[in-house]
């Protein structure tokens, strides 16, 4: 275990250069002490590290001090090669990079783990795009990643609503939801999102940008897709629900949290099981639609006006069904 943590050690300075030992005490989940012993064993074991005193100061390796030493296990190398599988490395247009990349570290591995990307290519596939969805890239994706890569302004021609606007943006980052492409920029004071399948023209300048260290692209993500889904979800419908239909809700609602807040905020079951809920929607005619996938699972209370929307359509559907329909050709006649 000791053994294990002071590889990480060694590598947290090699590849961050300076941290203090309550950085390096947070990172291995330590105390303090813990770690200055670890510094103290790698001293020892000829590992130029040593410390600079004062607010600035910190653990460091002396001179640039690197090692090849990895001490990959199987389980580690296998996740390395699920990292590059097949997909949103090459839509950006980094497939050759990755590709060199695995063969590097492969001919770093030894013998037996020689067959790690192969193990991870026949166990794990992932595929991204959505169903029924295009699963071509962008068209200018690879030169927005290039931009976020380099970090070089990029002047965006964009298309909203019914026209084209164009916009000075420092490329943050890129996000990948469910096959579709978004592309995260600050354009002045604020921060943006952009899809990408609706960026008609990108020009890469010569000038950079100096990026705020501080901003957490996966942070920001979280926050803005689930403001955005709340933002959305502007009214709100009265409904009875079946226990089968409480159950198939979780399948309608747009996003987890609204089934979530809504069988916790549902009232008693009565004696059939049924429960009273409240159900956040973008608006009556998505809730319409919606609902309708609950059949009779479900009884619309309020607002009126959804209401008689789906007795129209139970109404109709009752129409159909009393009708008889036309005659089976396979099925002969017995009159």
């Amino acid at each position: 275990m000791r053994a294990s943590r002071l590889i990480s050690l060694l590598l947290l300075l090699q590849t961050r250069g300076s941290m203090t030992g309550r950085e390096l005490a947070r990172e291995l989940e330590v105390s303090e002490r813990t770690v200055y012993r670890d510094v103290l064993a790698l001293s020892a074991a000829g590992v130029p590290v040593y410390a600079d005193r004062g607010r600035a100061g910190g653990y460091r390796l002396l001179g640039g001090y690197r090692t090849r030493l990895t001490g990959l296990t199987r389980d580690e190398a296998e996740a390395l090669f699920l990292a590059g599988l097949p997909g949103p490395a090459g839509e950006m247009g980094l497939a050759d990079a990755v590709a060199a990349a695995e063969l590097k570290v492969l001919a770093a591995l030894p013998p037996a783990l020689r067959d790690a990307p192969a193990r991870a290519g026949q166990r794990f596939h992932l595929d991204v795009p959505g169903w029924f969805r295009e699963t071509s890239p962008p068209p200018w994706l690879t030169e927005l990643a290039r931009a976020v890569w380099r970090d070089r302004v990029v002047e965006l021609r964009y298309r909203r609503g019914d026209g084209e606007v164009a916009r000075r943006v420092q490329p943050y980052g890129l996000v990948l939801k469910s096959g579709i492409w978004y592309l995260i920029g600050r354009v002045g004071d604020g921060t943006r999102t952009y899809r990408v399948d609706r960026v008609t023209g990108v020009e890469v300048g010569d000038e950079g940008f100096d990026r705020d260290e501080g901003f957490d692209l996966a942070g920001y993500w979280r926050e803005q897709a689930g403001s955005f889904l709340r933002t959305m979800l502007r009214a709100e419908v009265a409904v009875r629900l079946s226990p089968a239909g409480l159950r198939q809700l979780r399948h309608l609602v747009d996003a987890p949290f609204v089934y979530e807040e809504v069988v916790a905020a549902a009232g008693t079951p009565d004696e059939q099981g049924w429960v009273l809920a409240r159900l956040p929607v973008e608006s009556v005619q998505v809730a319409y639609h919606q609902l309708l996938g609950l059949g009779p699972e479900v009884e619309v209370l309020d607002p009126p006006e959804l209401r008689r929307l789906v007795a129209g359509a139970a109404d109709r559907m009752s129409g159909l069904y009393r009708t008889p329909g036309p005659a089976d050709p396979d099925v002969p006649d017995q009159r």
